[in-house]
């Protein structure tokens, strides 16, 4: 995708199932030796290298300086896909192991250094009885060029699976959290800063959502806002036909009022083609529900360098 060099290209993309692990066929009957099972062909297969070879081609095509993943397995995975896939032009790729179930975590891929990082992996409920973040709000402190820093708050809310409303109270601890941290950081001097809350937040904007307290946030904007109503799905749940925003960037007000018109980009070339909703191109090899890059598309934001604070 073409941009300007006078800007910085800061997204999220859920790349759905980014792992290195073996899965069972349909019908494992694994060879057993004494009390050890043997690991071949018949009982395992890796996960698609077609699949990864798409959501690579997606993230090159997109040519974000700045972007933040959900659902990578590791670090050395993330280390890997990187260097085999994308040939090395995230020189930053950072992770830190948090505590979901299927091991699924947060990530960064970033042009530009470090600075500093902030997990709160280890803060727990209130009642004590589990983590909040099963997939962590990661901090990522960058410097930008011109010596500026731009602050990353990463996040992966609870998924709706089991329900969108029994699954919702989970999501709302979360959301409150994240709020509760950007309001610390930034409330004191009006939210005049440069910072970004993004991710995979696994629910949509209507009055039954349980995101309200980040996307109705007075001092936040979602980017996506300032597309037309009907382009602004992000995913495509194929059994109840639903095209909807799960995915969110959402930049302080006063940075917006200091942008004026962001360039906001949803890419949909890595998606199914059971998502005819999108009648664009896709990328070479993509298939009607599989293969493809993700259940998910990339958001993208431009910001100009010079409306950085």
């Amino acid at each position: 995708m073409p941009r300007d060099s006078t800007t910085i290209r800061v997204g999220t993309f859920n790349v759905e199932n980014l792992f290195a692990r073996y899965r069972f066929r349909k019908s494992p009957k694994p060879l057993k030796k004494g009390d050890t099972f043997e690991i071949n062909d018949t009982a395992f297969e890796k996960f698609s290298k077609t699949e990864k070879a798409i959501t690579a081609a997606a993230i090159r095509e997109v040519n974000a300086d700045v972007l933040c993943l959900q659902e990578v397995e590791n670090l050395n995975v993330l280390d890997f896909f990187v260097s085999s896939q994308l040939k090395g032009r995230y020189a930053n790729p950072i992770l830190i192991d948090s505590h979901d179930p299927r091991r699924i975590d947060v990530a960064v891929l970033t042009k530009f250094p470090i600075r500093d990082i902030r997990t709160h992996r280890q803060e727990r409920t209130k009642n004590g009885r589990s983590y909040l973040f099963s997939r962590d709000c990661l901090e990522i402190d960058l410097e930008v060029p011109g010596g500026k820093r731009l602050t990353l708050y990463v996040n992966h809310f609870k998924s709706m699976m089991g329900g969108r409303a029994q699954t919702a109270a989970r999501r709302k601890v979360q959301v409150a959290r994240v709020r509760e941290i950007v309001d610390s950081h930034w409330g004191g001097c009006q939210f005049r800063g440069n910072f970004v809350v993004l991710g995979d937040f696994n629910d949509y904007d209507d009055p039954k959502t349980s995101l309200g307290e980040l996307i109705d946030h007075p001092a936040l904007v979602n980017v996506v806002s300032f597309l037309p109503d009907d382009e602004r799905w992000t995913h495509f749940y194929a059994k109840g036909k639903e095209y909807r925003q799960l995915d969110f960037v959402l930049l302080p007000k006063p940075l917006i009022d200091a942008i004026g018109m962001p360039n906001v980009t949803i890419y949909r070339k890595g998606q199914p083609l059971r998502a005819d909703k999108y009648t664009g191109p896709r990328l070479k090899g993509v298939g009607k529900d599989n293969p493809k890059a993700s259940d998910h598309c990339p958001v993208l934001v431009d910001i100009p360098l010079g409306a950085l604070f």
